[in-house]
């Protein structure tokens, strides 16, 4: 029999339906916001914590579940994540070559595996030095996995709201050209989904198709011709595409493009971002924080590609909004290195 719920049960749903609330005024008044994935993520948590307690408070069945949710769940999982990390690390390594971000998904398993032996080192040598580290460093990991958790969630939400149909541009974001000159499987995902958005569009006297992207030093020609390039070869109309081939950096695609946009319609204009799929969210973000006018679709990635990708995008959101995150991080690190100075 299902208990009636408790006062902490009740405060628990209270605070999930404010946080709802909070999130769809959010999203209503711009997507694109990283306020929004924290409000979905607390949101989700409370809703969670909720359920459980209630479980728990609950009997026969009710209570085991709870129990072995709590008691068993945690740890399963985290042995799961662990492995999935590095085999995927492993494959990454072995598919896409070594580099820096290709180790990012590796790089977190063995980093999980090393906190987990340090806590547990610090607790077997019961020494203040140690605990005191441990739990800094706990403490700062909790908040970074909240962290990820938002940007996950509201990601996967802003990857599936519906796409503008009247827009009066698409601007297809570059990326690196195998050899310095073809179309790499990941940039010809974009410009597919690209040319599908465009395709899809209704805007006044037609839409136009930029693509966006400049020469690298290991480029012999810039991205945003080899682009046009692959779209003409299969049999995109060429005076519909326009090309932005100054630019080096996610931020410079935005900016170059929307002065390109705002050059041919300077009354205003509406505007459709692809990229790939994990990197929609951020690319949302620094549209926001441009002021660039512009939804952002995703296009498919390899799967075995998705997690260091994921991981990486994360990071540099994190780093983007380091006058919030660091202060945050030092302040919840502080009670436990103020154990180290007595």
């Amino acid at each position: 029999m299902w208990p009636r719920p408790t006062g902490c049960v009740l405060f628990a749903y209270l605070l999930a339906a404010l946080f709802a609330l909070l999130f769809v005024d959010a999203v209503m008044r711009d997507p694109r916001g990283f306020r929004n994935a924290v409000f979905l993520g607390l949101t989700l948590s409370f809703l969670g914590l909720g359920l459980l307690v209630g479980v728990s408070r609950s009997s026969g069945d009710g209570r085991v579940l709870a129990v072995v949710a709590v008691g068993l769940l945690p740890t399963v999982g985290l042995m799961a994540l662990v492995t999935f990390l590095i085999l995927n690390g492993l494959t990454m390594l072995r598919k896409e070559g070594r580099t820096v971000t290709n180790l990012l998904s590796l790089a977190c398993g063995v980093g999980i595996v090393g906190l987990v032996l340090f806590l547990v080192a610090a607790v077997v040598a019961r020494r203040q030095v140690l605990i005191g580290l441990a739990a800094a460093a706990v403490l700062v990991v909790c908040y970074l996995a909240f962290l990820f958790f938002c940007y996950l969630s509201y990601g996967f939400v802003y990857r599936r709201m519906p796409i503008r149909r009247a827009a009066d541009f698409v601007v297809v974001l570059g990326a690196g050209l195998m050899g310095g000159r073809v179309v790499s499987p990941l940039l010809a995902s974009r410009l597919d989904r690209g040319r599908s958005v465009y395709e899809s569009l209704d805007g006044d006297n037609g839409p136009m198709l930029i693509v966006s992207g400049g020469k690298g030093s290991d480029e012999r020609l810039s991205e945003a011709e080899a682009m046009a390039d692959y779209l003409v070869e299969r049999g995109f109309p060429a005076d519909r595409i326009l090309k932005e081939d100054q630019s080096r950096t996610t931020e410079e695609n935005l900016l170059y493009s929307a002065a390109l946009m705002r050059e041919m319609r300077p009354e205003g204009y509406r505007c459709v971002v692809v990229t790939n799929d994990f990197h929609s969210y951020r690319a949302a973000l620094i549209a926001r924080d441009l002021g660039v006018p512009a939804q952002v679709a995703g296009s498919p990635t390899a799967a075995y590609f998705l997690p260091s990708a994921t991981i990486r995008e994360f990071i540099a959101v994190f780093v983007r909004y380091w006058k919030v995150n660091l202060p945050i991080c030092a302040f919840l690190a502080a009670p436990a290195l103020v154990m180290l100075a007595r």
